[in-house]
């Protein structure tokens, strides 16, 4: 059952445990939206340029990977791991070519994976992290409360595609 509340779900810090609170509702919630649906609704185009939803529930964890890396380890993603996540994260067209044939049972093994980690990491972090400001290349501000922010809001989005895709299967049934 997914919980409608916003509170500390854990041993972490206040407020670090209410963004787990955030990530873990929102993540309940793409589940559920998804839990039930065929291969071939996953690998479902809309048209040529579109995105499936099976690319687009990767795009999420490949979004919240490149997250760890630069709020807990304070670096880019390296080539390696750009290899792993390059077609989720892009999309398009290598996205459509590469992401396909996989159950629902992968996609939230992969979302499972990723979240797990971050998981375990905010329980070694503090409120104090998340505010701690740093700078883009550009001499943009931001702060690792908003890379977290921006990983759910980033999952809220690419859901309502999921929707939209989801209604316009059912249209073509």
């Amino acid at each position: 059952m997914i919980d409608y509340r916003i509170k500390n779900i854990g041993d972490f810090s206040p407020k670090v445990g209410e963004l787990a609170s955030m990530l873990e509702h929102t993540r309940a919630v793409t589940l559920e939206e998804v839990k039930d649906l065929s291969e071939e609704e996953l690998d479902f185009l809309v048209d040529e340029g579109s995105n499936t939803i099976g690319s687009l529930l990767l795009h999420i964890a490949s979004i919240e990977f490149v997250h760890q890396v630069i709020s807990f380890k304070n670096r880019d993603i390296n080539e390696l791991e750009l290899k792993q996540w390059k077609s989720a994260l892009e999309l398009g067209g290598d996205a459509r070519k590469t992401i396909n044939r996989n159950t629902v049972n992968y996609y939230i093994n992969e979302l499972s994976k990723v979240r797990e980690k971050t998981l375990k990491k905010l329980k070694e972090l503090n409120d104090e992290w998340l505010f701690e400001e740093k700078e883009w290349g550009n001499g943009v501000p931001y702060n690792n409360y908003y890379l977290w922010f921006h990983v759910f809001e980033d999952e809220i989005n690419h859901r309502g595609q999921i929707r939209t895709i989801k209604r316009m299967l059912i249209k073509n049934k």
